[in-house]
């Protein structure tokens, strides 16, 4: 089922402002409210959904993801909490409207939003296993929002510094005379920051930052592991009015080897070596994940199986001036595509005795614990 759009629930434009969202949710939530409407399902659902969306959008970096991922930004839990059943009113949207009812607006003091740290990023990257191996410096291209050049991140025209919140004097709140009570709450005007924008960047509508294409340079160590996350500090999302950076996050993944499979710091290679070279002994060159040769002697009467071990020629062991072993599995090949002169010399073979099991012994030993088996069953 497709999720609905924030704006269309709370009943808003998407240029909405801050104080056209309140509104707008005020409105709403008086006339859903569950103790309005009792026994209304459709109301408790609704009451949910703007509870929701009001959640998110009164948030500005939120707001901001929400803008540009949609519902995806909240998968997994980070959409508010209001989904689950129950309501939240210790800092949801409905608490606001305590605040304002009831004089509960100072149970947090004034909440200083002028800026606000930007969000970290996630960048998957592949390399190959030669790389993992020695190591490279690479380049990689980030879609983020980076601090407004026409403002310098400050969200003011010209770059101007925000000015005193004229309603609250820098305080963030306001007190207002109720009855016998004085209530304290967050200043409408500049949202708890005390202070306010007097004329806005063009460029980035204030917010002081505009998405952009960044390229940066990443060093991949030599004897990375897959998996790794390499962290970037301070080139994730702008912070908003100013704030500080978010931090980049890279997550390396090693693709498949041709030849190769990594085991840690060693690496495991499968060889086919000719019947003849196995059965009468001789030697091979083998590739290596430095890119030289390696020469393997195998000694006559090589199995299929068999494992040849070539020291420190495996991988880099990351921050460590070590290497693993390669190890060289030997996949004996039986030959086809036979010409009459070779068929006959294998037959010569085979009449000779080549082909009895004491010059197979893995086939003797197999073939004697069969019989054993068939015996057992005639018992």
């Amino acid at each position: 089922m497709a999720e609905k759009d924030f704006y269309r629930t709370l009943g808003v434009d998407r240029s909405a402002d801050a104080a056209t969202l309140k509104s707008a949710y005020r409105k709403l939530a008086k006339e859903l409210h569950p103790d309005r409407n009792p026994d209304n399902a459709d109301a408790e659902r609704q009451f949910k959904e703007i509870n929701q969306a009001y959640d998110i959008l009164k948030d500005e970096d939120k707001r901001a993801a929400y803008d540009r991922y949609g519902h995806e930004a909240f998968e997994g839990g980070g959409g508010g909490g209001h989904g689950g059943g129950g309501f939240d009113f210790s800092g949801g949207g409905f608490a606001d409207i305590f605040d304002e009812m009831f004089g509960m607006g100072s149970r947090g003091g004034g909440r200083r939003q002028a800026s606000t740290r930007g969000s970290d990023l996630r960048y998957n990257l592949d390399v190959s296993l030669e790389d993992a191996f020695a190591g490279k410096q690479t380049r990689v291209r980030v879609n983020a929002s980076a601090a407004c050049d026409s403002c310098h991140g400050s969200g003011a025209a010209g770059g101007a510094d925000p000015v005193t919140c004229p309603s609250c004097q820098g305080a963030g709140k306001v007190r207002a005379q109720q009855g016998f009570f004085t209530v304290e709450r967050t200043c409408p005007t500049c949202q708890g920051a005390g202070r306010v924008i007097d004329n806005p960047c063009s460029a980035c509508s204030g917010a002081g930052r505009m998405d952009k294409e960044k390229t940066l340079s990443v060093n991949v160590p030599a004897g990375i592991e897959d998996g790794t996350r390499i962290r970037v500090a301070g080139e994730g999302e702008a912070g908003l009015r100013g704030g500080p950076p978010g931090d980049l996050y890279i997550f390396v993944t090693i693709r498949p080897h041709r030849f190769f499979r990594r085991d840690g710091a060693d690496i495991q290679c499968r060889v086919p070596i000719p019947m003849t070279t196995a059965a009468l002994g001789g030697s091979i060159e083998v590739p290596t994940i430095d890119g030289t040769r390696a020469r393997v002697n195998i000694p006559a009467g090589t199995q299929a199986g068999q494992q040849f071990r070539l020291r420190a020629k495996g991988m880099s062991v990351l921050r460590a001036n070590a290497r693993g072993d390669m190890y060289v599995q030997a996949q004996i090949e039986t030959p086809v595509n036979l010409t009459k002169e070779q068929r006959d010399l294998l037959k010569q073979f085979s009449d000779a005795g080549g082909g009895s099991t004491k010059h197979s012994p893995e086939s003797e030993g197999f073939f004697t614990k069969v019989k054993e088996f068939w015996d057992d069953l005639k018992d």
